[in-house]
């Protein structure tokens, strides 16, 4: 029986890409048609000549980017979205829909109500009208409406987040003109239960902000500790996914899967936001709130002269804070789910490979003397750092590496980033140094790309090359 043609990810699906995005483009102009054909207006003609010109130009100046597609880039969370995506996007931008009302853009929000409703289900929320919820530009506005709607639930009140939270939470809160208390971290860099329980039990506090998966360390709070306490003080609990949401679809308790508690306590906390443009396989432009009250729309609904005048459904534009937003996005993220659904075997398969890299490597590194692991990795990311005595001597070798990585040649680079720590973090994760500088860098790296599993010893064996003491 033959082989079926499959669509792989570049550069090795180039030619499929090329040919489905040939007839996205061809299908397409056929639908415009059916309008009846329309003189294109000189003004918007370009010279071929030029383009080939402007577009090659463009081609050459896009060379100037770190290969974020090959698995020896372990640098930072940066990868190209699913070929899929890159269909969807395409195909619906050719209309370019505005999913803000219902007549800018009806088959692409109803695509977004699709996958909201999937994201909602992932996470244990009740199914539709009983969540409210949609995509957004970025987690960052993700987090922004989600502390919107804490300080019109609890108004006067502050937020808390733990010390390694994003720092969108505080940008946000000072934004929105509201106090942010960040709340002090264990050894593993979550949230210390104590002293959120003392913080909270000051009464300034109306949301406690969890997070899924640090976009530093990748630690993992714990969600079904923080809620009872929350409760207690009756306090909201919002959860920050935007990297390690997707997490959930592998959080059985398994060997390369992740802890199941804290992600299956989503279901019992107020807000959750997640990216979708990490490891949900989209372009930059995908993020995604989620209320598990629907009952939260009152705090956004408004009124405008001249939309939603199509339908007397909920336009998407009445529940968010942005107001125009790319239907092409809906459709990206809509018709990447259709072949990658959110289960254990559908996108869940495209993360387990990540985390079993970064168990792989964690114990590569904890098994030899050239490198110290800082703390066991709880997602994808994995931090360590060169073997040395004193944190100056840390730090240089780490920038040493990191440098001498990117400046191989091509098909021998290897690039990484370094993550800042100081005394204190270190000694709380038993590593003791002599302090001779408050502050060092480390090396950390996000294995988030399925190929990393098998690049795990090629990239050991280079990072060793680069910390070497000569």
């Amino acid at each position: 029986m033959p082989e079926q043609p499959v669509l792989r990810t570049m550069p090795a699906g180039a030619i499929e890409l090329g040919d489905q995005l040939h007839r996205a483009v061809a299908e397409m102009a056929s639908w415009m048609r059916e309008y009846g054909d329309v003189a294109a207006h000189s003004s918007q003609d370009v010279p071929l000549s030029e383009l080939e010109a402007a577009t090659a130009e463009l081609r050459h100046r896009l060379r100037d980017n770190y290969p974020f597609h090959h698995p020896r880039y372990a640098g930072q969370m940066l990868k190209p979205p699913h070929p899929a995506a890159v269909i969807g996007y395409v195909t619906a931008m050719l209309v370019n829909p505005n999913n803000h009302a219902l007549d800018g853009g009806p088959a692409t929000a109803a695509m977004e109500k699709d996958v909201v409703g999937q994201l909602a289900a992932m996470f244990g929320f009740p199914e539709a009208p009983g969540h409210l919820g949609h995509l957004t530009s970025s987690g960052t506005i993700a987090n922004l409406e989600a502390l919107f709607v804490a300080r019109e639930t609890h108004p006067g009140k502050a937020i808390s987040h733990s010390a390694d939270a994003h720092y969108t939470h505080a940008r946000m809160a000072h934004l929105l003109g509201i106090e942010a208390v960040a709340v002090p971290t264990t050894a593993d860099g979550t949230m210390d239960l104590d002293a959120l329980d003392a913080v909270l039990g000051q009464g300034r506090v109306g949301t406690v902000v969890a997070t899924t998966g640090t976009t530093g360390l990748g630690a993992v709070d714990p969600v079904h500790e923080i809620v009872p306490i929350a409760r207690r003080h009756g306090v909201r609990v919002h959860v920050d996914a935007a990297y390690g949401g997707f997490f959930r679809l592998i959080a059985d308790d398994q060997p390369g899967g992740v802890v199941a508690a804290p992600y299956l306590a989503i279901a019992d906390c107020d807000s959750v936001v997640l990216d979708p443009h990490k490891h949900g396989l989209q372009p930059y432009g995908c993020g995604a709130v989620l209320f598990r009250d629907a009952g939260v729309a009152q705090h956004y609904l408004h009124d405008s002269p001249y939309t939603y005048f199509t339908s007397d459904d909920l336009h998407l534009g009445e529940i968010s804070i942005e107001c125009s937003r790319a239907g092409a996005v809906a459709a990206a993220l809509w018709l990447t789910l259709r072949l990658l659904p959110l289960t254990a075997d559908g996108l869940g398969a495209v993360l387990r490979p990540g985390r079993q890299a970064a168990l792989d490597w964690a114990a590569r590194i904890e098994a030899g003397d050239e490198l110290r692991l800082y703390q066991p990795p709880q997602l994808d990311i994995v931090a360590y750092f060169p073997n040395r005595q004193r944190l100056s001597e840390v730090d240089a070798a780490s920038a040493a590496a990191l440098a001498a990585g990117m400046a191989r040649p091509p098909a021998e680079s290897l690039h990484l980033a370094t993550y800042t720590v100081d005394g204190p973090a270190l000694a709380a994760r038993g590593h003791h140094l002599d302090l001779d500088v408050p502050t060092g860098r480390i090396l950390r790296s996000v294995l988030m790309k399925p190929e990393h599993e098998a690049a795990v010893p090629e990239l050991h064996r280079g990072l060793l090359g680069l910390v070497g003491r000569g």
